[in-house]
């Protein structure tokens, strides 16, 4: 069964491609070990898209934005992927999943494939398997994936480890809503797209992206960035006006990068990283797995919450009995 979803994927067929994504989003055990098994045969295609990560805070446009994106792309040829993540419900786990009805050009388009997913419990909204679906896309041949991210925060360290280029898009704002950048986001990002760069705010988007150029030439230049970047510009998704001379600019940079050998790099530190945080995962997933572990870890974190033992104390005596186990 695997290897015919594996060759159904290669050949582009979506449905194997959706089946595929859910196989490996699942907790069952069963489930899992065949994704792992999928995951190695589609290797062997050895396709490769620009990995483009996306995020910005709720209510800037991200939707509109990667529709009116996406259309320009696939009316270059291209096939794109969108893969949404939805933030989850930490009381229920439920998750609206809206992205869908957001796009309903982009998701009618036949050179377009939208995913939107749960987050689950995973850091910042981003799925610990969107890297697999990222990689299950490219072995069915789309040359763009876009991994859209819940908002501003941590999960912008994790996206930029499965991303090749990474887009922060900003709403046109003043100079208290710049202080609120965190630094460390704009030192991962390769772009700012200042959105609604039209009507009335046209002016407004205008000082905010000379505010963001300004914010980034004050940054520590990266060894795998050419002169100019990372850049700020101005967009607007609604008039689709920017976003075709955006396109030009994210093409600049990759080319930049594979030809100064950045981009081997670059996808090489991933696949490290997504090891060792396997590892990390797997170990931890070990753990609760143990009922002498298990129970042990609720005396402890009982304890901990009734103030009898501080965090750091009761994680040493965790770690002192996992030693004498093993």
């Amino acid at each position: 069964m695997v290897e015919d979803l594996a060759q159904r994927i290669i050949a582009g067929e979506r449905r194997a491609l959706a089946r595929a994504i859910t196989m490996v989003e699942s907790g069952r055990e069963d489930h899992r070990a065949q994704a792992i098994a999928l995951l190695d045969m589609i290797k062997g295609a050895d396709r490769q898209a620009v990995r483009i990560g996306l995020s910005g805070t709720p209510g800037v446009g991200k939707s509109t934005f990667i529709e009116a994106f996406g259309t320009m792309l696939t009316g270059q040829g291209l096939k794109v992927a969108v893969l949404a993540v939805d933030p989850s419900s930490a009381r229920s786990g439920g998750s609206i999943l809206g992205d869908k009805t957001r796009m309903e050009l982009l998701s009618r388009d036949k050179n377009a494939f939208i995913r939107p997913s749960p987050s689950q419990t995973e850091l910042g909204g981003v799925a610990r398997r969107t890297r697999d679906a990222v990689a299950l896309c490219e072995a069915a041949g789309f040359d763009i994936v876009l991994i859209e991210t819940v908002g501003v925060g941590q999960s912008e360290t994790v996206v930029a480890e499965m991303s090749d280029l990474f887009l922060l898009l900003m709403a046109p704002a003043g100079g208290d809503e710049l202080q609120g950048v965190k630094r460390g986001i704009m030192e991962i990002a390769d772009m700012i797209l200042v959105n609604k760069a039209d009507g009335d705010l046209k002016p407004v988007a205008m000082r905010t992206c000379a505010d963001y150029a300004g914010a980034l030439r004050l940054l520590r230049k990266r060894v795998y960035d050419p002169e100019g970047f990372p850049k700020a510009t101005t967009v607007s998704a609604l008039e689709h006006d920017g976003i075709e001379n955006a396109w030009g600019d994210m093409q600049e940079l990759v080319a930049w990068r594979r030809e100064n050998g950045h981009w081997d790099k670059r996808r090489a530190s991933q696949a490290r990283h997504w090891f060792e945080e396997e590892v990390r995962q797997g170990l931890l997933a070990q753990l609760t797995a143990s009922p002498t572990i298990r129970e042990k870890m609720d005396d402890l974190g009982a304890k901990v919450a009734n103030g009898g033992a501080s965090p750091s104390a009761a994680a040493k005596e965790l770690l002192k009995l996992l030693k004498s186990l093993g």
